[in-house]
């Protein structure tokens, strides 16, 4: 699975935005409330809970909670709407992104909007899903679908099939309704209960694919779009096609760490250049693959070349990652103390690993040969050695038991001209060459500013004061660059 983010502690109010029941001017005066007093929650921010169908296709049956946060500005008389911060994943939550950013958001941007977030369905506080997955099925070498050290993928076969069928045992309705197309209906729910007639946001990761989709799915009712590390929006493949680019962003991203860590060789002794770096962490891997190393806290508690080669994808999203990574490979090199895993809690992998899985699977449907599966690993491995054949592995969407019940969206350059993207040029995990053909998929509709930097996240993330203003601007101004632009 995609994304292993740790899942929002605050909760939405008992207030109800009628979803289109009442008036949404009405619903957006009266139906606000305090957010519960949890660390870290701006005390300006306000919750709300909003009804919305289960199932678009029959909207007047179930229908499940969405939890709602806002962040009003304190300049009413600058205000232009709102700003709907699209969490990423699939599987992040997204209640508490206006207290986060609030923090980070130029003045400028926080005078004209309202900052507003959410947990999408099944997510946090939105009517939480769950598999009921075993234990041993939330390594996060199995999350994401680490090859043996020998290449074979019989293991993956094994665990994509209990994944599969623990969603279909015990996922409940709401699984089978959990896509991207259904995320960009919440959206339009939520524009609908602010009284809104257009909707701006910010969508990273994969909210950049989501926003991409409401973009198309409701372009009249886009106001200002920012699409933040975006992912390939390729239709025929869409999530298949997103796991697959991590073997391209890692080795776009790899060097930058292998420079810093070269650099400090005295300190770290991993190699006095690049490409000795890399040796190292490709020799360090193989090893653990043969021996790994007891690692207590961890899921399982050992230190093995798969592990190793998750947690340095993970370290790749930000340069303030590298110490970390750096210092687990000395320990692990010369029989060390290795540092406490960063193993995330159970809950929040059950929550998260079943609201990707659905997001992933639900979308579109995935090829189920396990030999041609067993191809593509080896040539992938022998391609990229640093992800070991991981990103073209099987994964439960193989035997996911419920058929996509729509087709993919073709993101579409139909609409007014009012997206901006934002992409830094080495991203383990949406890299470049992907976000390339999310720009091509929009054309004339929007602008792409390319960020000479790395890591996953671009505005406010980095410290690039080119591309920032850029998206000050658009949010500002409304107006797109001329042409595309590099930072």
């Amino acid at each position: 699975m995609r994304n292993l983010a740790k899942l929002s502690a605050v909760g939405a109010s008992t207030a109800v935005l009628a979803a289109g029941l009442v008036a949404p001017a009405q619903a957006a005066a009266t139906s606000w409330g305090a957010c519960p007093a949890e660390p870290g929650v701006d005390a300006r921010q306000e919750c709300a809970t909003l009804q919305v169908p289960m199932d678009y296709q029959a909207a007047g049956g179930p229908t499940i909670s969405l939890a709602v946060s806002r962040i009003r500005t304190a300049k009413p008389a600058l205000r232009r709407g709102v700003l709907l911060i699209i969490p990423g994943g699939p599987g992040s939550p997204g209640l508490n992104r206006p207290s986060i950013q609030v923090k980070r958001l130029p003045q400028d941007v926080l005078d004209r909007y309202d900052i507003v977030g959410f947990d999408p369905r099944g997510v946090g506080r939105s009517s939480p899903v769950s598999c009921g997955f075993e234990t041993r099925d939330l390594s996060l070498t199995r999350l994401k679908p680490y090859p043996g050290a020998d290449g074979g993928i019989a293991e993956n076969v094994a665990w994509s099939r209990r994944i599969a069928e623990a969603c279909a045992r015990n996922g409940g309705p709401l699984i089978r309704h959990i896509s991207t197309r259904n995320e960009a209906r919440d959206i339009d729910r939520i524009r609908q209960a602010l009284g809104e007639k257009k909707i701006s946001y910010w969508g990273v990761s994969y909210g950049t694919y989501a926003g991409a989709v409401y973009a198309t799915m409701f372009p009249e009712r886009t106001d200002r779009a920012v699409l933040d590390s975006n992912d390939d929006p390729d239709p025929r493949r869409v999530s298949r096609q997103w796991l697959a680019n991590y073997a391209v962003g890692v080795e776009d991203r790899f060097p930058d760490f292998a420079t810093w860590a070269a650099a400090r060789d005295g300190e770290y002794g991993l190699g006095t250049d690049a490409a000795a770096v890399r040796r190292t962490f490709l020799k360090l891997a193989a090893g653990l693959d043969r021996k790994p190393l007891p690692w207590p806290g961890a899921n399982p508690e050992e230190l093995s070349g798969n592990l190793l080669r998750e947690t340095m994808l993970n370290a790749l999203y930000s340069d303030a990652n590298f110490p970390m990574l750096a210092g687990l490979m000395r320990a692990a090199l010369t029989s060390g103390e290795l540092p406490p895993p960063n193993t995330p809690p159970e809950a929040v992998l059950q929550n998260t690993a079943a609201h990707a899985g659905a997001t992933m699977c639900n979308d579109v449907e995935w090829p189920g040969s396990v030999e041609q599966h067993q191809r593509q690993v080896v040539r992938d491995r022998a391609a990229h050695p640093l992800t070991a054949g991981m990103p073209v592995n099987m994964g439960p969407c193989a035997f996911w038991p419920f058929k996509p019940a729509e087709r993919p969206v073709r993101v579409s350059s139909h609409g007014p001209a009012n997206v901006l993207l934002i992409q830094n040029l080495r991203d383990p995990s949406t890299p470049y060459s992907g976000a390339l053909k999310m720009r091509q998929a929009f054309g004339q509709r929007a602008r792409m500013v390319s960020v000479d930097s790395g890591g996953h996240g671009v505005y406010l993330a980095n410290g690039n004061a080119c591309g920032d203003q850029a998206v000050t601007d658009f949010l500002t101004t409304g107006s797109l660059p001329s042409r595309d632009k590099d930072c």
